[in-house]
């Protein structure tokens, strides 16, 4: 049902309680995980390119560990929208995705609520 799950990470300290979501999904049903990162350009934000690795390669070990096939992706641009257009191009089944404590609701600012908006397939948002 979900070949390819599109699990797009971020530096937040949820991402991690996410990706066990995103990986126990994948496991049960026998799912390639796509992880994917999206830098933002901001005006005078540096990204340190060495934590994106890192984050990238701890998250990628726990799924290839765990036996699940992954492969990493990078992308510059509106969190969003780089999610959305990267959901279609790799043909996802389902997102899996974290909120950051805030109420889809009441916050059409988040990624999370612009994701669900945008999204090409479901979404499956962790609170």
């Amino acid at each position: 049902m979900f070949d390819t799950v599109l699990f797009p990470i971020d530096q937040s300290r949820q991402t991690m309680e996410t990706a066990a979501v995103a990986l126990q999904l994948a496991q049960r049903h026998g799912s390639r995980v796509v992880l994917l990162s999206v830098v933002e350009a901001e005006e005078g934000v540096m990204h340190d390119p060495a934590d994106v690795a890192r984050l990238l390669e701890q998250a990628r070990a726990s799924f290839t560990g765990a036996g699940v096939a992954c492969e990493v992706l990078e992308r510059e641009g509106k969190p969003a929208f780089v999610i959305g257009d990267v959901a279609d191009e790799i043909n996802a089944d389902v997102i899996v995705m974290g909120t950051r404590g805030i109420t889809l609701e009441g916050d059409h600012q988040s990624t999370a609520a612009r994701v669900l908006q945008l999204a090409p397939c479901p979404v499956l948002v962790v609170p």
